[in-house]
């Protein structure tokens, strides 16, 4: 059903239980059912309405998240885990703030014709070796406006920053100190 790691590893919102008595594939069903509940319940949530359509297209979509990332787990043989922690929310926090903050500084710049806009590639080079926090600094890259990430190997990632300003921002580091803070 799932890599024999989800019995020793705590899960999200369910943590894996030490009981030898409990079964492998017990515990593997009941981590992703889990999760299936905690997606519809945000699903609910973030949208605000509870017509039958709209709350069964939030099952439907839920239930196929949790397919896909039980199928990934399979081929994969790992299983990622990102635990709610306050870390986390404060990473989140941090993020969004960046982001809004980016937005704010790329719509100056394109309304304002002196400040400069200069666009170049920068090699950004990851200090972790875990893949889920390669994942996420990627993506936080190119979450926050005025930087993408263009490529992404084992060792470095391609940026493509609109300002220098952008540039030296990601090469000092802030962004990948914060997810490591996390321990994912």
């Amino acid at each position: 059903m799932c890599p024999e790691s989800v019995s020793r590893t705590p899960g999200f919102l369910y943590p894996a239980p030490d009981n030898a008595a409990i079964s492998q594939p017990l515990a593997a069903a009941m981590y992703y059912l889990f999760l299936t509940l905690f997606l519809v319940l945000f699903w609910t949530l973030l949208s605000g309405h509870f017509s039958a359509l709209l709350v069964s297209l939030g099952v439907v979509s839920s239930v196929l998240v949790v397919w896909f990332l039980r199928r990934m787990d399979k081929v994969d043989g790992e299983v990622s885990f990102v635990r709610p922690s306050l870390a986390l929310i404060t990473f989140l926090g941090w993020l969004f703030l960046e982001v809004v903050r980016a937005n704010l500084d790329v719509a100056r710049r394109v309304w304002d014709p002196k400040l400069p806009i200069a666009p170049r590639t920068v090699r950004i080079e990851p200090r972790t070796s875990n893949s889920l926090n390669k994942t996420l600094y990627a993506n936080s890259i190119t979450l926050t406006p005025g930087t993408l990430t263009t490529h992404a190997e084992q060792d470095h990632f391609l940026v493509h920053c609109l300002t220098e300003q952008h540039a030296s921002d990601l090469q000092a580091g802030r962004m990948e100190d914060r997810i490591h803070k996390l321990v994912l």
